[in-house]
């Protein structure tokens, strides 16, 4: 199981918090992009990271919880990250946005809100890298995982054989919920549960 470390609840602590996760095996730092147009919240601007290279030495996995994020696929880009995520929710042409974000030799993520149905992505399965399923409510982060979630995981899942994509879930992901979801997994987002404990490697080695 691959981890991805979330930052969203380290927003005033950012460098030294990627320096303890630099320390783990964490497989990627997960970094939640808001700008009140998704969602009611503003977190991670770009400039917040512009030299992050200097410190952090994890791959990158950006999420846009952005409506119509088309102008911010060519900034985070820049970071180098191996995956940009966008919610098939938030966008009117997802074609264009696959497009885009493969034109930087950046992998391709879908997220699927809680109550967003698999068929809704289907067509896309072909043209995508992973699929990320929304196990709480995106915006805020310490939520408890949606239980009824995980069959969007199953089915996905049984869908694998016929595409290339990995299936990830964010929201709630703790020792726990990781035991209703981890046969259908191939990565995990994990905030709280990583940096509320003072030993990062021990709630990742719990997760993995």
């Amino acid at each position: 199981m691959k981890v991805s470390v979330s930052i969203l609840k380290e927003k005033d602590n950012i460098e030294n918090v990627i320096k303890k996760i630099n320390l783990t095996d964490a497989d990627y730092i997960h970094i939640d992009v808001q700008n009140n147009t998704y969602t009611e919240n503003y977190s991670f601007p770009v400039e917040d990271f512009k030299n992050i290279n200097d410190y952090n030495t994890k791959k990158l996995d950006i999420h846009l919880m952005c409506t119509e994020p088309l102008d911010l696929i060519e900034d985070y880009s820049k970071l180098n990250p191996e995956y940009i995520t966008f919610h098939i929710e938030a966008v009117n042409d997802p074609y264009k946005y696959i497009k885009l974000i493969k034109s930087y030799g950046i992998k391709v993520g879908i997220a699927l809100n809680p109550e967003t149905d698999v068929n809704k992505i289907t067509e896309y399965l072909p043209y995508i890298d992973m699929v990320l399923v929304m196990s709480v409510t995106p915006g805020k982060g310490g939520q408890s995982f949606l239980d009824n979630t995980s069959y969007k995981m199953e089915e996905l899942y049984n869908l694998k054989d016929r595409y290339n994509y990995i299936i990830s879930a964010d929201g709630g992901i703790n020792d726990k919920t990781i035991n209703i979801v981890n046969k259908y997994l191939d990565m995990v987002v994990s905030g709280s549960f990583i940096t509320n404990n003072e030993d990062f490697q021990k709630q990742i080695n719990l997760l993995k």
